[in-house]
């Protein structure tokens, strides 16, 4: 673990990381430092990204086939950055190809349609996901069936083994999280790689929550227990610039045709007939994110240079404290685990409900009173929150047809935090300050529930949002 004095601070200043020393307005008409818990969702830009971009747009124009001096030089940035992801997955640049899009959805997606499955075909899909890996294998031909998990929201490896054995010869690809965006937990991706090659299959690992608290390592394609396809998103990885990257093996990509279809795509085109271009390139129709692929690469560098293991025990450190101040609080559930000793076996992202109060308005009350920000609600993965919560079939069907008909006020869901780089022992404590202080006084303000949307609202106070940032203004 991190010594006393490097676990109460963050791994970098405030001013290294964009807007982390910026102020909100309270519901009493005060102001203070936002404490930004919501890292699983997005996380801020690094400063050093940030300029990175800022030199690069002077040189900013259209890649490849471009003669002119700017044309190379983004061009060659742009190729640069596929290297750099890659080298950050450990991938190997001539069995793998790394596939620029707009995010880890984006990557799923494409190789949903790209791998060529058919309706004897099945996908095996984890319980533990995001929606992003989950529903496009539904779209697919092949036949999806989930891998179940225990009561904690970890993944059942017998459950994997049951289904390997009962469709064997037929699966075709494991999907798998390499953490989960609801409880942090970690499949052992590797050990499952295993499994999955020895019945044949392939693995899909969508490290979108992984990338940014762990190295990753794909490994080389004759290693049974390396990792065929892997889906990560910058706007995780403190590059929010609208990018993405799918790392998967060369040969599936230089077969068959991309989804997408336009210029860059092809090497030949007549009247009747297309040759499509060589990998990535007939995966990347049209001009491509340039900034956005420039802000990953920078990001991942930046890093790796502060240390993969140094950001995986300082995050550690941070789960453990915020685990054993959860624990103080009377009537506060943890789902997932709950042990601070294990802290490093899992990312930092914890789940809990306070008492019997509606997750929406304790997330309304923590941003109106206490300035912190964090999740609520099921994050894009109902099936797996449905588990924890332990919700039934007849629950499920009632909540259905409740939100059909537009009526989405008191929905089971959960509050959730989650750690980045910067965070310290200090926004924990005065998260469970906050959280102690609204069990055991109630809110100040009064706050009402939107029908439509769930969420809460302070009655009669409007923060001016404007004021702090608006693209329209008036003349």
């Amino acid at each position: 673990m991190l010594s006393k004095n490097d676990a109460s601070a963050a791994l970098l200043a405030p001013e290294q990381v964009v807007g982390s020393a910026q102020h909100v307005p309270l519901l009493d008409g005060s102001q203070c430092a936002y404490v930004n818990l919501d890292n699983a969702a997005s996380t801020p830009v690094l400063r050093e990204v940030l300029q990175t971009v800022e030199s690069f747009m002077e040189w900013y124009a259209s890649v490849h086939r471009g003669s002119g001096f700017k044309s190379r030089v983004a061009t060659r940035a742009y190729d640069d950055a596929r290297e750099i992801v890659a080298r950050f997955v450990g991938a190997n640049v001539h069995d793998h190809t790394v596939i620029f899009g707009k995010n880890a959805s984006e990557a799923i997606n494409k190789l949903a349609h790209r791998l060529p499955l058919a309706a004897d075909d099945v996908v095996l899909v984890s319980l533990l996901e995001h929606h992003s890996n989950d529903l496009p294998w539904r779209a697919t031909p092949a036949r999806v069936e989930h891998v179940g998990a225990d009561a904690q929201g970890a993944l059942d490896e017998r459950d994997l083994d049951r289904l390997l054995e009962k469709h064997a010869g037929r699966v075709r690809l494991v999907a798998v999280t390499g953490g989960a965006n609801v409880t942090g937990s970690m499949p052992d991706i590797h050990r499952i790689a295993v499994k999955a090659h020895a019945a044949g299959a392939r693995i899909l690992v969508d490290a979108a929550q992984l990338a940014a608290h762990r190295a990753i390592d794909m490994g080389p394609v004759d290693d049974p227990a390396h990792l065929d396809y892997l889906a990560l998103s910058a706007h995780k990885l403190y590059a929010p610039f609208g990018c993405g990257a799918l790392i998967g093996r060369r040969d599936t990509f230089e077969q068959g045709e991309p989804e997408y279809r336009g210029g860059g795509t092809i090497s030949y085109v007549s009247l009747d007939a297309v040759d499509w271009g060589d990998a990535p390139e007939r995966d990347e129709a049209g001009t491509p994110n340039v900034v956005g692929a420039v802000a990953l690469a920078a990001a991942v560098q930046a890093l790796q240079r502060i240390g993969m293991d140094r950001i995986a025990r300082h995050e550690a450190d941070l789960t453990a404290h915020a685990l054993r101040g959860l624990a103080r609080i009377d009537g506060l559930r943890v789902y997932g685990d709950t042990d601070p000793a294990r802290a490093a076996t899992r990312l930092g992202v914890i789940p809990f409900n306070l008492g019997a109060l509606p997750h929406a308005r304790v997330a309304a009350v923590l941003g109106a009173e206490h300035g912190i920000g964090l999740r609520n609600g099921c994050f894009c993965a109902h099936p797996y929150v449905a588990h924890l919560l332990g919700i039934t079939p007849d629950a499920a069907t009632q909540m259905r047809a409740r939100i059909a008909a537009g009526d989405r006020r008191g929905l089971p869901g959960l509050l959730r935090i989650s750690f980045g780089l910067y965070n310290t022992r200090a926004e924990v404590d005065r998260l469970v300050a906050a959280l102690a202080t609204i069990l055991q006084h109630g809110p100040r303000g009064h706050y009402e529930e939107d029908r439509a949307s769930g969420e809460f609202r302070s009655v009669g106070w409007s923060p001016d949002l404007a004021g702090s940032f608006a693209l329209q203004r008036e003349p």
